[in-house]
């Protein structure tokens, strides 16, 4: 449904003040436009996979250096030098001036870039196919925005001020990278974060803000069935983990979703079943894969539960071990109402209210940006990038292309998003004192 921003949100007092901040950014990012755009296609060319974003954080932290803001290059667990946390402060900040953090991803997808375009992807098998090249460019637009701004107050009050950080975060798509960030520091002092990730399915100049969970919990699921090796001739003389992978299949699809309420969002799927040698071959062992997504706790343990319990009952009928565990558990990203309140309407201070749309449904895909949310209060929003007039080409396609007007959208939001926050907390501390 479409949604006109409330006026309720943020006081006409602060959005009064902010306006030379507004009038400022425009120009700026209008005049920075070209400029991101030609970083977002040379990103997109040279395409990087998850934990090897080390030319693209140099890359980052060059620019960045450049418009003369403060910038560290993280690491990742294993030692590569990726991810990027840069701090600028903008202005005469008050001493309670609150930390405002705005993240991005770095990494591409392991798979292939089909397009026919100048800019398709040089690496084979590696492509930006996710919008994090697009991600990228709009943090980057939003810090050398405020960079020019910092140089060139103009208009701005002596006293007003922000502190913002930037986190150019690697390894999403494994779901690895916040954790290395925040275990580095990137998460101290912070007081709210916010992030955006794009979305093919809406046109460029239209987002979506969703109140409360915006994506699901997910758990990687692996079992490992385990029985008893022969001649497919005389399955009598061996314990098939084949029969026995494809019964538990089978009754994991046919009563888990009959397990909780039909209501609560929930989805488990196997991805990936391996084992076997030949045609005339009971294998010893079977190795299964897949996720469970739920949106809320207490269905993520009822399922869990039961999927334990199917797999002892499998083990019980077959004959052979069961052997179930859960990987890499990632939280739902739930949206602080504040803050998607602050993303709300400076959405609809940009791009038109009618243009700002409320999203009803949580997604079942997963996003790392929860592990941020265990440290600081924030929200994630859908920002369209769709190209109007042509069939959509959607995230993870070798296809997928987006309208690069949605990278000066994207930072146009997040900055004004930065700024009433930071404006609000500070009015709200200030009452709290007097």
């Amino acid at each position: 449904m479409m949604h006109q921003a409330g006026s309720k949100h943020f006081s006409e007092d602060i959005w009064r003040r902010l306006q030379p901040w507004e009038r400022r950014l425009d120009e700026e990012l209008a005049q920075l436009e070209p400029e991101l755009i030609r970083i977002r296609r040379h990103l997109h060319a040279h395409p990087e996979p998850s934990g090897e974003e080390i030319e693209t954080s140099k890359f980052v932290t060059k620019r960045i250096q450049q418009a003369g803001v403060d910038a560290w290059i993280a690491r990742s667990d294993i030692g590569n030098r990726v991810g990027v946390v840069a701090d600028l402060t903008i202005g005469k900040p008050a001493a309670n001036a609150p930390l405002i953090a705005m993240r991005c991803d770095l990494d591409a997808l392991r798979m292939p870039d089909e397009k026919q375009v100048e800019y398709a992807s040089r690496i084979p098998g590696v492509a930006h196919a996710c919008g994090h090249d697009a991600h990228t460019s709009v943090l980057l637009g939003a810090a050398l925005a405020m960079s020019a701004i910092n140089s060139q107050p103009g208009e701005l009050a002596d006293d007003d001020g922000v502190r913002l950080r930037f986190l150019f975060q690697p390894a999403e798509e494994t779901s690895h990278g916040a954790e290395w960030l925040v275990s580095q520091g990137a998460m101290e002092n912070v007081d709210a974060v916010l992030g955006m990730h794009v979305d093919p399915e809406r046109t460029a100049g239209t987002v979506g803000i969703r109140y409360g969970a915006l994506t699901a919990n997910c758990d990687e699921i692996e079992i490992e069935i385990n029985g008893h090796g022969g001649h497919a001739a005389r399955p009598h003389h061996s314990v098939d983990p084949i029969a026995a992978a494809a019964h538990l299949v089978s009754t994991l699809y046919e009563f888990l979703p009959r397990t909780v309420d039909s209501r609560s969002a929930a989805v488990v799927t196997i991805g990936k079943i391996s084992g076997g040698y030949a045609p005339n071959v009971i294998p010893e062992r079977v190795e299964l894969s897949g996720t469970l997504r739920t949106t809320d706790s207490k269905t993520r343990d009822v399922l869990k539960a039961r999927l334990q319990d199917i797999c002892t009952g499998v083990e019980q009928t077959s004959g052979a071990k069961v052997r179930l565990r859960f990987r890499q558990p990632l939280k739902a990203v739930v949206n602080h109402p504040r803050i998607t309140a602050a993303l709300e309407q400076s959405a609809s201070r940009v791009l038109g209210p009618e243009n700002t749309e409320i999203i009803d449904q949580p997604s079942m895909g997963g996003e790392d940006f929860s592990v941020y949310l265990d440290h600081a209060p924030g929200a994630l929003l859908r920002l369209g990038c769709g190209i109007s007039g042509t069939e959509s080409t959607f995230l993870h396609s070798s296809l997928f292309d987006i309208d690069e007007r949605a990278i000066g959208f994207g930072a146009r939001i997040l900055l004004r998003t930065a700024l009433v926050l930071s404006a609000d907390i500070q009015a709200n501390a200030a009452k709290e004192s007097a």
